[in-house]
C-alpha cells in the first residue's frame, strides 16, 4: 500500500455548493476504498489549500484513478503527492 498526502481546493462549483461537502466527504471516501485505498483522515483548513487529506492506495494507478473521478465531479482540483512513512523512508536510505 502507498501513502499519499491529497492538497486541494474547492472550484467555483465547489464553493458555491460548499453545504454539500459532508456528503462529498463520505463519496469520497467510498470511492477511494472502491480502487482498494482507504482515507485516514481529511482534514478542512484555512489558507492556500482548502482540504489536506492523508491516504493509501494499493498502487499509484489505483490513486491516479481516483484523483481523476474526483476531479471529474469538479468541485476540487487536487495536488497528491507519493508519501513514505518514516520506517519505509528508513529502509530506502539504508540502500544508500
Amino acid at each position: 500500500m502507498g501513502h499519499y498526502i491529497i492538497l486541494g481546493k474547492w472550484t467555483e462549483q465547489g464553493i458555491r455548493n460548499v453545504k454539500d461537502a459532508p456528503k462529498r466527504v463520505q463519496a469520497a471516501k467510498a470511492s477511494i476504498e472502491k480502487v482498494g485505498g482507504k482515507m485516514h483522515a481529511l482534514y478542512i483548513t484555512m489558507g492556500k489549500y482548502d482540504f489536506v487529506a492523508v491516504a493509501e492506495a494499493p498502487s499509484d494507478d489505483a490513486m491516479m484513478q481516483f484523483a481523476l473521478a474526483t476531479g471529474m465531479q469538479g468541485n476540487v482540483r487536487t495536488t497528491t503527492m507519493r508519501a513514505w512513512t518514516s520506517d519505509d523512508a528508513a529502509k530506502v536510505l539504508a540502500k544508500l
